[in-house]
């Protein structure tokens, strides 16, 4: 994987670069729609190319260990060749969703977790070189470090021992991943990831540590879990200014447009967030003039587009007055023409950002469309 920086804007930090992966080419900033269990949500891989022009996708290392398991996976010939997405992947570790299992007998130590599956309550472990492993076989061009996202609030010296963990399991993971090979013909790339909870300390010495492992790109993760904005923001900041600035910068589980605006300004490069599909599913609609709750009274004969400013034929070719219509009969094609919209909305918006930083004209830009963002419709 290559990282090259093209602009800068002059009045934050926010930069447009270029990923370059075996299975394509990422422009930066960008969001990457969410696809847990090799699927994005009520979205077809052709909608996800043609509607939202996404350039990378998520699938969650967790989730596709369990099912459908590594074996018709790589019988499929990894991830790609099981789901027919043949541009770049990302998988994260599976920290995320340890986390997640707190309260359900899940054990962690220095070895790894110990966890019970949702599906059928098996038990099953995992290490930092098992999940290496399992992304091998998964194929995903950049995989996560194996990591412990802590809860919000979480108490110092729980933070700074789960950290300090978390970079004993990173040192682990370049071993293991080092010392193998790709199952598959592409190569892969491996991010580390911040933690530290929300104590300055702890975030800058992390992100110093995992820069020190020289890898092809870094994330910050343990954020976007309940706490502020405005300690996301400054903390966001922090990591960022430590972080090498010729590898690009991936705010994991962010956010909300505003939130990626924001994040944008203090130098990240890369997101991820289920919401633009959660939040279709429940009829929140996320347009170029404002927010939308296509449940409300009001939209019930708008027969105008969804968003006649977005493009794409989804976005132009239904109505407000349809889609509201669709939403409210829990009709399954409200939920898909709503969560491809939505996701057009947020590949827009950072496409937006890139062509406004590449022109220096990024924070004008963005004072003027956060004003449109913030309005509810």
């Amino acid at each position: 994987m290559k990282f090259h920086l093209e602009a800068f804007d002059p009045s934050t930090k926010a930069r447009a670069g270029r990923i370059e992966t075996d299975h394509g080419t990422i422009q930066t900033p960008i969001f990457m729609p969410v696809g847990t269990a090799g699927s994005v949500k009520a979205v077809h891989q052709r909608e996800l190319k043609d509607d939202v022009k996404a350039q990378i996708i998520l699938g969650n290392t967790y989730h596709l260990y369990l099912r459908p398991g590594l074996d018709i996976i790589q019988k499929a010939g990894g991830l790609h060749g099981f789901n027919g997405w043949d541009r770049p992947i990302l998988t994260d570790s599976g920290g995320y969703q340890v986390y997640s299992l707190a309260g359900t007998g899940r054990k962690i130590n220095e070895s790894g977790v110990a966890f019970k599956s949702h599906i059928d309550g098996s038990v099953h472990t995992f290490t930092p070189e098992r999940v290496m492993d399992i992304q091998r076989v998964i194929g995903a061009d950049i995989i996560m470090a194996f990591d412990e996202c802590t809860p919000y609030p979480c108490d110092y010296g729980y933070a700074r021992s789960s950290m300090e963990m978390t970079h004993r399991w990173l040192e682990r993971c370049c071993v293991r991943f080092d010392s193998t090979d790709s199952v598959y013909t592409h190569r892969q790339a491996l991010f580390p990831i911040v933690q530290g909870s929300v104590y300055k300390d702890l975030r800058r010495q992390s992100a110093e540590t995992i820069a020190s492992f020289e890898r092809e790109g870094n994330a910050i993760g343990g954020l976007s879990v309940g706490e502020p904005a405005e300690i996301m923001y400054e903390l966001t900041e922090d990591v960022c200014d430590i972080l090498p600035k010729d590898k690009p910068r991936y705010l994991m589980g962010v956010g909300t447009p505003a939130n990626l605006l924001e994040c944008i300004a203090l130098g990240v490069d890369m997101f991820d967030c289920v919401m633009p599909t959660r939040n279709a599913r429940n009829g929140m609609i996320f347009t170029t003039e404002g927010t939308i709750n296509i449940r409300n009274e009001k939209w019930k004969d708008d027969l105008s587009p969804i968003d006649k400013n977005l493009g794409g034929y989804v976005s132009t070719f239904y109505s407000k007055a349809y889609l509201r219509h669709l939403i409210r009969s829990d009709e399954m094609l409200g939920a898909q023409i709503a969560s491809v919209h939505n996701l057009t909305f947020y590949l827009w918006l950072v496409g937006q950002a890139r062509e406004q930083i590449v022109a220096g004209n990024f924070l004008s830009w963005k004072k003027g469309i956060e004003k449109k963002l913030m309005q509810r419709l």
